[in-house]
């Protein structure tokens, strides 16, 4: 007789409550002892006994299989991590069987469960592993649930045919290299995900699905007992699982759901849930941060050696002989191989001696799997007595001062922990992220980019990047000491205080010691001090000012100063962010450059005011007669323009002025003329109109609007109370049609003024999820300028939408003249400055006032 038919609605409620219960009871217990390894291991117990259950009451047929597969199939089951299955057949189903399992796949939904299945045969499952790699792998670690034993069997012995290891190994490795891409081939990223990414979770899952289907065994005990891993990283390796588990598994519970991304909405949270406390100079998640990022270092650091070594025993080596090097190290298929493990550890010196060989040959493509393995082991015999031995030092000196190498070196290094041990303060701020909203890369990949940009300056296939500093760098006496004074100039950052005056201090005691020339060490020490003087000036300053350009002349004394502290300045603005350098910047920097040289080659002199002033007229007049103009067309306008017009504008500004305006200094409707910048990448844009209190407020309201960010603002007023104004402007989605914008600007601007509209705000947008996460402090400074004539207001607060219109309102409440204005954004920061007068700034109150006011706007 048949037995009855369930009633998947009667099994429903009883499911869900039991697995409700469950799952709430093993959480639980995980909140109140942090075993995450144990959540992991009781939610798949969980799982499989009620699905055991269902398969039984659902009285599914017995020539039927279920599997647990992919991550389930591995008994790991994170709280909000899908549950992966496989209903496996002997035969296709017909349309009874089919409907049996619908309402079977239906009733796990209905109890709660994410399970992701799929439906096949033993032929089926051999097909699909065949011509997909992903299912490959799931199926790999394809655990029997339930069900027909035979049926498993047979699925076994046909997934196993289907396997070949030398195909499955180089597929997976070409695999994580594709998805390391996706993630930018780094796991320092601000929001890293700590599954897929770079150091994260799958790529020690891949170890161990390439060990599995090579025969090496599917746990990292087996793996241990096959010779592939020691006791001592075994040991360091459960550590970082552990670690890595215990993140996700906590990311799951505080956000609800699966997400396996770091985001700064999580980071702090997740820091106080595991225990991380702040101090006076770091955030509790940057802590959590840098734990992640070292764990990621290291979870690189294994996986690269494991996959050499069981690539080595899938792929034996052929009948080729080994090239001895010397007496230490042979060259085996164009790989650094040590001759003996154990001579780091006898002789610690062979250590640097590794890296210095593989920039002297440039037939070496790498380093061998064991050589890895013996560097990485012998990293803790770097200690005070190694650092202090002459040789030691004159080694690493010498990999700095290599042609070729040095950046893919100290990478090396750095990756296998020497590095570090070898400079202590660098082994500080590994994996160190500061979350300023402009540096994207944690403190020693900032370094080590700073690094790479400095060694892109000599290479011949950059040339086009850096046309000037390519120049320059070629013709710069010992380049290396640039590389020295990039490894220490944010070396001591999180320490607290000035961070440019401490690295200084170890920069000099690291010159002392390595016998570095007195020439070279003071300017090792002077740059490192220095680093962010150039970028200052040029962002802060009018560096059209003769004044400027003298102090800063008198800062860097020589050519060999100034040189070194451009390339410097260019290749660590470069090494922030993708989003901090743009092309305008580079135009200040070369343009301050320029000045300055031609001031240290003339001894520190600089043109006086009126003859400055009187080469800029002669230089306009020059370009205007290429237009065949008459020789005093530019007389009605210049004489309604002051000495300070001349100096804050170029010759080639002064011409294109005088060629729009010099018929129309007197009129009614404003006068617009926008162009491609000359110099670069964005729009200048001329503004001509009878002055009014707001027009700087009107302006910056359209622009922002018009899709466009104001890098830069002279705001002049003539004796005939006329305002010319020039705006460079960058397009806010880096776009590429700021051709196709000019005549738009031209009409609609000269519309907007002639109608005198209302004023209107630029378009409101969303603060980004850095800065609403890692908020920073506003700063606002008011201070007089040398002469007492204006102040200089300087602002730092986190850039957002409407930011400038916002002061700009603020500075026209008060009556404020505007005369200049330095717009710098770094990154999701911005330090603004704009030279000010009028509106009773000459009172303490007054000032106060306006700070005060401008705080309260600037206030995210």
């Amino acid at each position: 007789m048949d037995a009855d038919p369930v009633d998947p609605q009667a099994l429903l409620a009883g499911y869900r409550s039991r697995l409700q219960l469950g799952q709430a009871a093993i959480r639980d217990r995980y909140l109140a002892n942090g075993d995450a390894a144990r959540l992991l291991r009781e939610r798949s117990r969980l799982i499989d006994e009620v699905l055991c259950d269902l398969w039984q009451a659902l009285q599914l047929p017995a020539s039927l299989a279920l599997l647990a597969v992919g991550g389930y199939g591995r008994g790991e089951l994170y709280p909000a991590s899908d549950v992966d299955l496989l209903l496996l057949l002997p035969e296709p189903p017909g349309d009874a069987l089919t409907a049996q399992l619908e309402r079977a796949v239906t009733l796990c939904y209905d109890i709660g469960l994410e399970i992701a299945p799929s439906v096949r045969t033993v032929e089926e499952c051999s097909d699909a592993a065949t011509g997909d790699l992903t299912i490959q792998t799931a199926l790999l670690e394809a655990r029997l649930l339930t069900g027909n034993d035979e049926l498993f069997q047979q699925f076994s012995v046909a997934l196993e045919k289907v396997l070949d290891p030398h195909v499955f190994f180089e597929a997976k490795r070409s695999e994580q290299d594709e998805r390391h891409l996706r993630f930018d081939d780094t796991p320092y990223s601000l929001e890293p995900n700590c599954k897929e990414g770079p150091g994260g979770l799958r790529d020690l899952q891949t170890i161990l699905w390439i060990a599995s289907a090579a025969g090496y065994g599917r746990s990292w005990d087996e793996l241990a007992q096959y010779g592939f891993l020691t006791p001592e990283e075994e040991e360091q390796l459960q550590g970082c699982i552990g670690f890595l588990q215990q993140l996700r598994t906590r990311l799951h519970i505080h956000v609800g759901r699966r997400e396996d991304r770091l985001l700064f909405d999580y980071q702090t949270a997740l820091a106080e849930q595991l225990g991380y406390q702040a101090t006076p100079v770091r955030r509790a998640s940057e802590l959590l941060m840098q734990r992640y990022y070292r764990t990621a270092k290291e979870v690189t650091q294994i996986n690269t050696i494991l996959l050499l070594n069981i690539g080595a025993a899938i792929f034996p080596s052929s009948e080729q002989l080994p090239q001895r090097i010397n007496d230490r190290f042979q060259n085996s298929h164009d790989l650094l191989d040590v001759l003996d493990e154990d001579v780091f550890h006898r002789d610690p010196a062979v250590i640097l001696e590794a890296f210095l060989l593989m920039q002297q040959h440039p037939e070496l493509q790498g380093m061998s799997a064991h050589t890895l393995r013996a560097l990485w082991h012998a990293r803790t015999r770097i200690d005070a007595a190694f650092r202090s031995a002459p040789g030691n030092r004159r080694r690493f000196v010498e990999i700095l001062k290599q042609p070729r190498g040095v950046l893919h070196e100290m990478r090396r290094m750095n990756q296998f922990g020497i590095l570090g041990r070898y400079l202590p303060n660098f082994g500080k701020i590994i994996g160190q992220m500061q979350h300023d909203l402009f540096h994207v890369y944690t403190v020693d990949q900032h370094i080590l980019r700073v690094l790479r940009n400095l060694r892109r300056f000599l290479a011949d296939e950059f040339t086009h990047e850096y046309p000037l500093c390519s120049e320059l760098m070629r013709d710069f006496r010992r380049p290396w000491v640039l590389y020295i004074a990039a490894l220490f100039h944010d070396i001591a950052k999180g320490r607290g205080g000035d961070h440019s005056r401490l690295g200084a201090v170890d920069a000099a005691a690291f010159c002392d010691e390595h016998a570095i020339a007195t020439e070279d060490s003071e300017l090792v020490v002077w740059l490192v001090e220095q680093h962010l003087l150039m970028s200052t000036v040029a962002q802060k300053q009018d560096i059209a000012d003769p004044d400027v350009v003298g102090a800063f002349a008198a800062m860097v004394k020589d050519e060999r100063h100034l040189t070194a502290l451009y390339l410097f300045t260019v290749a660590d603005i470069r090494g922030t962010s993708p989003k901090v350098w743009n092309s305008w910047k580079g135009q200040l920097l070369e343009q301050l450059f320029r000045s300055t040289c031609r001031a240290v080659l003339a001894g520190g002199q600089v043109p006086v005011r009126q003859g400055l002033i009187e080469e800029r007229q002669q230089e306009a007049l020059r370009l205007l007669r290429y237009f065949a103009l008459p020789d005093a067309v530019h007389e009605r306008l210049w004489k309604q323009l002051d000495t300070v017009y001349f100096l804050r504008h170029s010759a080639e500004e002064i011409a294109w002025h005088t060629r729009a305006l010099h018929y129309r200094t007197i009129v009614e409707q404003p006068v617009v003329k926008a162009r491609i910048n000359p110099q670069g990448a964005g729009l200048e844009v001329m503004i001509y109109t009878r002055d009014q209190h707001d027009l700087f407020a009107r302006l910056v309201g359209f622009f922002g609007r018009a899709g466009y960010t104001i890098v830069d603002a002279k705001i002049h007023t003539t004796r005939h109370g006329y305002a010319l104004d020039s705006f460079m402007l960058l397009d806010l989605g880096d776009g590429d049609n700021d051709r196709a914008m000019i005549a738009y600007i031209e009409h609609e601007l000269t519309q907007r003024l002639s109608g005198q509209s209302p004023l209107e705000a630029p378009g409101s947008g969303r603060i980004s999820r850095q800065v609403k996460h890692f908020p920073i402090q506003p700063l606002v400074t008011i201070e007089p300028d040398e002469k007492r004539l204006h102040y200089v207001l300087s602002v730092s607060a986190a850039d957002r939408p409407g930011l400038l219109y916002a002061i700009a309102m603020t500075l026209a409440a008060h009556g404020a003249n505007l005369h200049t204005a330095k717009i710098s954004t770094l990154g999701e920061r911005v330090e603004d400055t704009f030279l000010i007068s009028g509106g009773d700034l000459g009172r303490t109150a007054s000032r106060i006032k306006l700070e005060t006011e401008l705080l309260d706007r600037l206030k995210v």
